[in-house]
């Protein structure tokens, strides 16, 4: 048993990953693309007499239908991934995310079909956001469930790696499209592009993806007939409550870093201290970047010092980064670059995060405690965290962001601290238990 946890990756073990990772940066791109191309969505899927400010409005709350979703369809896909496999749902996701991203490439307009076209807008978002919602807890389980428990660390940093950099995928390509062609012929049919490429590369993935493997935990399970016979998700509310509220604090750190300093920094900067969009789209690419190996950094680090020091000390880090990049563009703007670059890679704690939430439920509800905890969490604090930002920004508070970050990182040590007294009282449990048999 010593032997297995502590080998290093094996081949299969690294084709794996890679392919977990390839098949979630695709996902993420098709899940992200839409925000890139709103401007234009808003023109061609809105009657042209509407407001402006109304089309945009409406396009932004298609876009949140993605995010309302997750939860709904991340619970489904859980429930059958602890039941009847975690590779069938790892598949499913792709395909369910590839299709809709597709099809939207080849949607008809307003200008063709009327109502009908936002309508159907929104159904293919909607079931964008199912398929994400199953797609990310389900990752790391199957990544966590295949690799040495020595390795999980790395396993889960790199698949998260692999997700944020579907992020980046997005804007390069967007940045692409809009280079290549003129405005009028982005309007025109080059929009499609990307969603027909997010499309044809989800497929792609979902073919890859059958040359995976079912982990060896669930066929353990299965073979030794441990799965959970009726709902899992109820076996995760009647007894694993407090796994539940921790992984929800921890997944607040993780929308903090995400949502306040890598999507929504690129435009306070502009409208705050006055840099050049150019600027802050270049700077937001290099500190996406960062995220990225970051997120493999700091998973590795996990498997060398144990998720509990490593969330602590990055909790501290990201706190202190994203002030010290608001004080930077405060005080020496010209540095901002290099400041948000060196930032991204403190963001990279979130790559952490993944390995605390595999260890906080038991194997045969594992996908779906993670599942329900997460996207609840996502999708409430994700929604909630720009208005939150922005309402504190209007009372007059430039570093509400980084304020806002801190708190979040607060939470996330509290769940450390918590997951790790519960983990002392659980061993000692135990040896009272030996002692006294």
């Amino acid at each position: 048993m010593t032997g297995s946890a502590s080998r290093v990756l094996s081949r299969r073990d690294l084709r794996t990953l890679m392919l977990a990772a390839l098949g979630g940066a695709l996902e993420f791109y098709d899940f992200i693309i839409f925000v890139f191309f709103t401007a234009v969505i808003a023109e061609l899927f809105f009657p042209p007499d509407m407001p402006e400010w109304l089309r945009q409005a409406q396009t932004f709350g298609i876009f949140a239908a993605g995010y309302l979703a997750r939860p709904l369809g991340g619970i489904i896909m859980a429930h059958f991934g602890d039941r009847a496999g975690r590779k069938r749902m790892f598949m499913l996701s792709v395909l369910l995310m590839a299709v809709p991203t597709l099809l939207m490439g080849l949607l008809p307009t307003h200008a063709s079909i009327g109502i009908a076209a936002p309508l159907l807008l929104l159904l293919l978002r909607i079931l964008q956001g199912a398929a994400v919602g199953g797609e990310v807890p389900g990752a790391w389980v199957f990544v966590s469930e295949h690799v040495p428990p020595s390795r999980i660390g790395l396993a889960c940093g790199t698949l998260t790696a692999g997700l944020t950099f579907g992020i980046l995928l997005g804007s390069l390509v967007a940045t692409a499209v809009n280079s290549a062609w003129t405005p009028n012929e982005v309007l025109d049919w080059a929009w499609r592009i990307p969603f027909i490429l997010g499309g044809l590369f989800g497929m792609l993935a979902v073919w890859l993806r059958r040359y995976l493997d079912e982990t060896p935990v669930f066929e353990e399970m299965r073979r030794r007939r441990e799965l959970v016979n009726g709902l899992p998700l109820k076996v995760v509310l009647q007894g694993h409550w407090g796994a539940v509220i921790r992984t929800m604090l921890i997944t607040w750190m993780l929308t903090a870093g995400i949502v306040v300093v890598i999507l929504m920094t690129p435009t306070l900067v502009q409208r705050l201290f006055a840099i050049a969009p150019a600027t802050a789209a270049q700077a937001s690419s290099l500190a996406t970047f960062s995220l990225c190996i970051g997120c493999v950094l700091y998973g590795m680090a996990v498997d060398r010092f144990g998720v509990r020091r490593v969330l602590v000390a990055g909790a501290f880090g990201l706190a202190l980064a994203t002030a010290g990049l608001y004080r930077t563009l405060q005080v020496a703007p010209d540095l901002f670059t290099l400041a948000y670059a060196i930032t991204g890679l403190f963001v990279g704690v979130t790559g952490a995060i993944p390995s605390l939430m595999v260890h906080a439920f038991p194997a045969a509800i594992r996908f779906s405690g993670i599942s329900f905890a997460y996207n609840i969490a996502y999708a409430i604090l994700g929604g909630l965290t720009p208005v939150v930002v922005s309402l504190w920004i209007g009372a007059g508070q430039i570093h509400a962001p980084a304020f806002y970050v801190a708190t979040a990182c607060l939470g996330g040590i509290v769940a450390v601290l918590w997951a790790w007294q519960q983990e002392s009282a659980s061993g000692l449990r135990n040896t009272t238990h030996v002692v006294n048999n």
